[in-house]
């Protein structure tokens, strides 16, 4: 069993506090990445698509995961769930320091999470931009309110093993 932390960084621009929609916790964003196998080392062909609402039942014993997959070259099973409670927002203090913020905790039993995808359903502060698209890796606008462009680039993730 390892934990892997989903890390997030940007370059914000009259911005701060990016997140999902709904919070770190939303139970309706999508996380997408691809899976690697830990035991043949195979990465799955296409992003696989988890959130906290979406849970299965566990093959053997009792409780809850939210993805349970099998290699498609080994067949061996795994599971991913997620673990609520330990993200938070990337503020712009963490983009000019350079540092990552925390936005997810995932259990992967058979598999490690790899290249974490940028999508729909995210919402920033400054002036509060909602419903943000970030699947072509950046976003820009002009804060009408505000009187100053605010923009989102170099967008960067990484998955980091939590012990």
């Amino acid at each position: 069993m390892v934990n892997f932390m989903l890390k997030i960084s940007a370059d914000l621009e009259n911005l701060t506090n990016l997140q999902p929609q709904g919070g770190c916790d939303d139970p309706s964003f999508p996380y997408l990445f691809k899976l690697k196998c830990g035991r043949c080392g195979e990465l799955s062909q296409k992003e696989t698509c988890v959130s906290l609402g979406d849970t299965v039942p566990l093959l053997q014993g009792k409780g809850t995961t939210n993805l349970v997959q099998k290699c498609k070259f080994c067949m061996r099973e795994g599971t991913v769930t997620m673990i609520p409670g330990k993200g938070r927002p990337l503020t712009q203090e963490d983009c000019e320091g350079g540092k990552f913020a925390p936005l997810m905790l995932f259990d992967c039993r058979g598999y490690e999470p790899v290249g974490f995808v940028f999508g729909v359903g995210w919402k920033l502060e400054g002036t509060k931009f909602e419903g943000i698209d970030l699947s072509g890796d950046d976003f820009s606008e002009y804060d009408e309110k505000g009187e100053c462009p605010v923009m989102i680039s170099n967008l960067r993730s990484t998955f980091e093993p939590v012990k």
